[in-house]
């Protein structure tokens, strides 16, 4: 198997400390959250703007990789991960759409995101429609 490296471009802030705390998905009427890139990578913000959605990519953090497997929220059913949203995956990474509230210096503010405070953030890029 091929291997990929990830490089965190940065990490979130969120008023999330505890698994039990966050939300079980992203809720664009959620708090503030701070997406922190690293000062190295600023300039990668230049063209991005208040009011524009982007996709945003995170890395969860204490989740099982293991299974395959699991009972649906909604419907009970026994599905595989990838019909899922869960966190729990083979490769745990998180994706959120949302509008950006405010970009200041490295700092881009959205606001619901269902993530620990401190996780990694591993991408930031325009969303696209097909509508």
């Amino acid at each position: 198997m091929r291997q990929a490296t990830l490089r965190a471009i940065g990490f979130i802030e969120t008023p999330y400390r505890t698994l039990a705390e966050c939300p079980r998905n992203i809720d664009p009427k959620g708090p503030v959250c701070r997406l922190v890139v690293n000062e190295s990578l600023r300039d990668g913000l230049s063209g991005l703007h208040a009011g524009q959605r982007v996709v945003i990519l995170y890395w969860f953090e204490q989740v099982d990789r293991s299974t395959l497997r699991r009972h649906s929220r909604i419907t009970g059913e026994l599905v595989g991960i990838f019909a899922l949203r869960t966190p729990n995956r083979c490769n745990p990474i998180g994706m959120a759409i949302l509008p950006i509230v405010e970009i200041k210096d490295n700092v881009v503010t959205v606001r619901g995101l269902d993530c620990l405070n401190g996780t990694p953030l591993i991408d930031i890029k325009p969303a696209m429609s097909s509508e």
